[in-house]
Formats: structure tokens, sequence, C-alpha cells
């Protein structure tokens, strides 16, 4: 399957710049009403934008509400959705605790008895069965939000991947990529703050020709654990690499910026995020210019 050169992220959207609180509470106070987002949508389809990564926040739903009561005007749009939105899940434990999180967000049909038996299995079993049961359980709830869309690549967030990671859980990989083939007819992919170590990892799980999506720009932002071996895996092993934060949250000028990420052959695509016509016009055109 062909990736998407060009993909609209969201992150504008929700308020997040990693650079600036200012920046990010400007960026929340004019996209409050949904019709300034769906504006956005538009001039980003309208220049040639037809892959949008959207995460599963709160404002998902009601974005892929307007898609689908306007099938004709995204004819051709697809979407890359990245789960899950930890941030939802947080809220809802410090809104009704951890039961409450777990009965109405995974469990609605357990009982309290099954929900203690599974909390207190112990660390061990903390990857086995019944939590990759859960996995698919949350993949389902998140993935009702785009029923009836076009869904390419489904991501698990970092926050994820990288604890995952971090413990070296390769059984949870497996299932995930697996189950969303088969579940889907989508392809799986990682976003990560490593992609060194992640993409050692997918492969040593059987995972091939991985998607990874990670931060790869000029300034070595985000980079775990230097540019140097981002550049040394891009080169010499075999998986698909998307390219996000390219512009360093505005620390590396657009034209510097997109020539650096466009040099190096093996990105296949570029996720950028935008709130004005202006930016999303030049920054297609540098990535189309230096492609």
């Amino acid at each position: 399957m062909m990736l998407d050169r060009v993909i609209f992220g969201d992150n504008q959207f929700f308020g997040i710049n990693h650079m600036s609180e200012e920046k990010a509470q400007a960026l929340a106070e004019k996209f409050r009403d949904l019709k300034a987002i769906t504006d956005v949508i538009d001039i980003a389809y309208d220049c040639g934008i037809r892959a949008f990564m959207l995460n599963t926040n709160e404002r998902a739903k009601d974005i892929c509400d307007h898609l689908r009561r306007n099938p004709s005007r995204y004819a051709d749009l697809c979407l890359y959705p990245s789960m899950p939105y930890a941030h939802k899940y947080a809220t809802a434990v410090a809104e009704k605790g951890i039961f409450g999180a777990l009965k109405d967000s995974v469990l609605a049909d357990s009982s309290a008895g099954n929900i203690v038996g599974m909390l207190t299995k112990g660390g061990a079993s903390l990857f086995d069965k019944d939590m990759i049961k859960v996995m698919q359980l949350l993949i389902d709830i998140e993935m009702k939000i785009f029923r009836d869309l076009n869904v390419k690549v489904i991501f698990l967030q970092n926050i994820v991947t990288d604890l995952l990671l971090g413990f070296g859980v390769k059984e949870v990989f497996v299932a995930f990529a697996s189950y969303i083939k088969e579940k889907y007819g989508a392809e799986p992919g990682f976003v990560t703050m490593n992609m060194p170590r992640m993409v050692d990892l997918l492969l040593d799980c059987g995972i091939e020709n991985p998607i990874v999506c990670s931060a790869i720009n000029k300034a070595g932002y985000f980079m775990n654990p230097d540019s140097e071996s981002y550049e040394e895996t891009l080169n010499d092993k075999p998986f698909r690499p998307i390219a996000m934060s390219v512009l360093a949250s505005g620390a590396v000028k657009p034209r510097e910026a997109i020539e650096y990420v466009c040099g190096l052959p093996a990105i296949q695509s570029i996720v950028f995020g935008a709130s004005s016509k202006q930016h999303i016009v030049e920054t297609k055109e540098l990535i189309e210019a230096y492609s």
C-alpha cells in the first residue's frame, strides 16, 4: 500500500504547541467552534491534500460526523486515526475513578467481580490474553468514531508504544498489528519518540515493513537518542517512515525544514499541521518542490 506523501495533522485544532503555552491557548480559542476546524480542513482538501491524521480526542467524533454528512464534498478523503487519546481516559479516571472509567469505557458488560479480578491478577499477567482482549475492545470503541469513513492506517499512539517499547513487550505489538489488518482491513502504524529502537523491536516481532511515525527534523527536536541514529536507521532498515514535527514547533524555518526532510530519500510521508491557508499552501508546495 502506498502512503500519502502529504498528511494533514490535527494538533493545531486542540491547542497543542510544544514550544509555547501562549500559542497553544490562542489555538484552543481559535478552534473552539467546529466550523473553524472544518474550514481549515476544507482549505487543506481544496489545495489537494487528501490524507488527514486525526487523534481520537473529544472533538474527533464531531469532525467525523461532519465528514459523514458531506460524503460528496470529501469523496476521496482518507483518514489516519491515532489512538488512544490518553487524556480522554485520564480525565475519565479523574472524574469517575478507575472503576467508573473502566466500566463506562471498557467493561460496560462486566460485573464488579470480573473487574476486580482483572485488576488484581498481578504485574506478571499485565500483558496476557485478557489484556489483549481489552486492547481489542478499546480499539473497537475508538474506531466507532470513524465508522463508514475511508481509514488507511491506524496508529498506536506513542504514549502506549514507548511504554511497551521500554518493557520490550512484543506480544502487544504483534496483536495490535494483526487485529488492525484482520478486523479493519487497514495498515497498523506506530508513533514513537525513539524511532531507531522502535523499528528494531517491530522487525524483531516479525512485522514486515512497519509504518513508523516519528519526529524528524533538522533541529533534532524530539529525536531520541540523536539525529545520527535516526539517519542510520532510515538508511539501513526496511520500514516505512513518516516524518512529523518537521518544523520542530517553529524552531526551523519552513523552507529549510522541508528541504532537510525531503532530502532523506527513505521518508515516505510528511505530517504537518497549520491553521492558515497561507501556511497550508506554502508547506504543501514546498514538499512538492523538494520531493
